[in-house]
């Protein structure tokens, strides 16, 4: 069975400086930079999942390639504030 994807789903995948400053915001509340890093990754064991599901429907592979680079760039834009954050407060 082909699972649908919202359209409203899809648009969010348009919006990662949107989810970045969001974990941004709890790495300014004290939560460890490295555990935010884990949670917004996309970890192994649901790549491979998403491989096999894949495999079974050829349909999905550009929508689970799409959310991982989705969580990259979140990842990276993420990255970019929490640098930019440590390098400030050594200016200080």
């Amino acid at each position: 069975m082909t699972q649908f994807v919202p359209a409203v789903v899809m648009q969010d995948f348009d919006l990662p400086q949107r989810e970045a400053a969001f974990f941004y915001g709890l790495f300014l509340r004290g939560h460890s930079a490295e555990q935010l890093r884990r949670d917004i990754e996309v970890p192994t064991a649901v790549l491979v999942k998403w491989h096999r599901e894949a495999e079974r429907e050829p349909e999905l592979r550009d929508i689970f390639t799409r959310m991982v680079e989705y969580r990259r760039h979140v990842l990276a834009i993420f990255d970019n504030l929490v640098g930019s954050d440590l390098q400030n407060q050594r200016l200080q």
